[in-house]
């Protein structure tokens, strides 16, 4: 994770060039059920493990004179140690689903959530920019493909590998290029061992109607949001106004007195 590499850059930068060779981060979840976790964050210099977070210790550890005294600072951030609980959690929760895996090898498959955009629309000096995304599919082979009125497309098409989401599902993201003609039909066809038959995709494009409804939508939420507001102010301002009238008139009264 992000903090957990924030937290062991140091261990690595601690040494001088000509000591480090080869370094690296491993993060380990190791269970044996859901009850019975150990989350592991440790960081290697040639092959030579430098410190790790254990969860079962809750705190780092160093095995150097280095990285003890790295450790000893890092064990002192309580915000370091908070985002480690939640790491074990997040294995913990992700235990079931692999267990799932484990026990139907070859049978078990999830279905891609598949969504299809234009990330840039085309002008007169560059091509429109389609997206296919398929997220949270396994396992992990899956193949995108491109139609343009139905027929295959396959000039100016890039895509991503097969990327881990991190709790044992894949994503994957296809893109293509093109200056599409009015009433073209973009489709992205999605085959995966989920699938019965390769499903296809169509781009719907937004009317006027639909960006005048999202628009609606928007001026509608942001209103929402800034009359509360203005009522908070107008309370207290009138609530000020109220206390500055009674202490005038306490005063007034105290004068008489």
């Amino acid at each position: 994770t992000v903090l957990s590499f924030i937290a062991y850059k140091n261990l690595l930068f601690s040494f001088h060039d000509e000591d480090a060779y080869f370094g690296y981060g491993v993060i380990r979840c190791l269970f044996t059920s859901k009850d019975d976790v150990v989350y592991l964050a440790q960081v290697y210099l040639n092959k030579m493990l430098l410190g790790q977070y254990n969860s079962t210790l809750g705190k780092y550890v160093g095995y150097t004179e280095k990285t003890k005294e790295i450790a000893d600072n890092l064990n002192k951030n309580k915000g370091f140690l908070e985002h480690e609980k939640k790491n074990k959690e997040k294995c913990r929760t992700n235990i079931p689903l692999v267990l799932d895996i484990l026990s139907r090898p070859g049978e078990t498959t999830y279905a891609p959530i598949v969504r299809l955009r234009l990330v840039e629309s085309a002008d007169s000096k560059h091509p429109g920019l389609f997206m296919c995304s398929a997220y949270n599919f396994y396992p992990k082979q899956i193949k995108l493909t491109w139609l343009r009125d139905g027929k295959e497309a396959t000039s100016n098409v890039t895509s991503t590998d097969e990327l881990p989401n991190g709790n044992w599902l894949y994503q994957i993201h296809s893109y293509i290029e093109i200056s599409s003609k009015p009433g073209e039909k973009i489709s992205c066809v999605v085959e995966h061992a989920s699938l019965t038959e390769p499903k296809v995709y169509d781009w719907v494009p937004i009317t006027e109607a639909g960006r005048n409804k999202i628009a609606v939508g928007a001026a509608g939420l942001l209103l929402a949001l800034v009359f509360p507001i203005i009522g908070v102010i107008f309370y207290k301002r009138k609530a000020t106004g109220e206390t500055h009238k009674q202490k005038k008139k306490l005063e007034r009264q105290n004068l008489k007195l």
